[in-house]
């Protein structure tokens, strides 16, 4: 008689495969998630780095978000931003978009929305008359009448640059930046403890009825399952990276987007 595997026992072997990979693949899905969250902070900790290097060629100043001109030339009528301007420290545009996303690098203001890392509105530079007021920014408001400097920001290893944004090739989208002001303010009436809006999900499509200004948020992309465990890292005015869920960032006082 030959030797075979009987019926049952190659039951019994697929049986005890099918648990394996139930308990293995849970395992590989987290280890492969923290395998880009580490991604993240390490190519999110070199725009930081970038932001303080070109503060010290400009004379401890944040390079500016955006700039909004009253005047500006007619042969290039669009506000300049951020990116490009930052692009000569790190020589790299992947740097800019998040991994595992669509973004591009936003080379101009026609392509802003393209880009999947946002860096704060609280440094934008606004000359046209609809700037926001130090110590009492509105909803929607964009910039500042001038650049921030290092100096405004008087607690450094607190303060958020940097954070993973929502993007997409056009409508609402505007992924280059998030606005700290647009988000609840603190109900102890601390300005600088509110919030940027902040969700796990894609906040822009999910909200077709509000207009540009009034968004602008923050997307927590790492792990997102919408119930406020989405991660992403976020870059502090000293340098250094660290993780963040949305729902722990959705504390008043964890961390200061608010610094003017």
């Amino acid at each position: 008689m030959k030797k075979a595997f009987t019926l049952i026992e190659l039951l019994v072997v697929i049986a005890i495969i099918a648990i394996l990979a139930a308990i293995l693949f849970p395992v590989f899905a987290q280890a492969k998630l923290a395998a880009k969250k580490s991604r993240a902070l390490a190519q999110m900790k070199q725009l930081g780095t970038a932001i303080y290097i070109y503060a010290g060629d400009y004379d401890d100043y944040f390079v500016p978000s955006s700039i909004r001109l009253l005047n500006p030339d007619p042969a290039d009528p669009n506000p300049a931003i951020w990116p490009p301007k930052v692009l000569p420290y790190v020589k790299n545009t992947e740097l800019f978009v998040a991994h595992d996303t669509n973004g591009t690098f936003a080379t101009d203001w026609t392509t802003r929305q393209n880009q999947s890392i946002g860096f704060t509105d609280a440094a934008g530079v606004d000359y046209t008359g609809t700037q926001c007021t130090a110590g009492a920014a509105t909803v929607g408001c964009e910039g500042f009448g001038g650049a921030a400097n290092f100096s405004t920001a008087d607690e450094p290893a607190s303060i958020g640059l940097f954070a993973t944004t929502p993007n997409g090739v056009g409508g609402k989208w505007r992924g280059y930046v998030f606005n700290p002001y647009n988000g609840p303010s603190d109900p102890g009436g601390v300005y600088k403890n509110g919030l940027p809006i902040i969700a796990d999900y894609d906040y822009v499509a999910a909200n077709p009825g509000l207009s540009p200004g009034e968004m602008k948020p923050i997307f927590a992309r790492y792990g997102a399952d919408k119930q406020g465990n989405g991660m992403t890292p976020v870059i502090f005015a000293d340098s250094h990276a660290r993780m963040y869920s949305s729902k722990s960032m959705n504390s008043y006082g964890k961390i200061i987007w608010r610094f003017r």
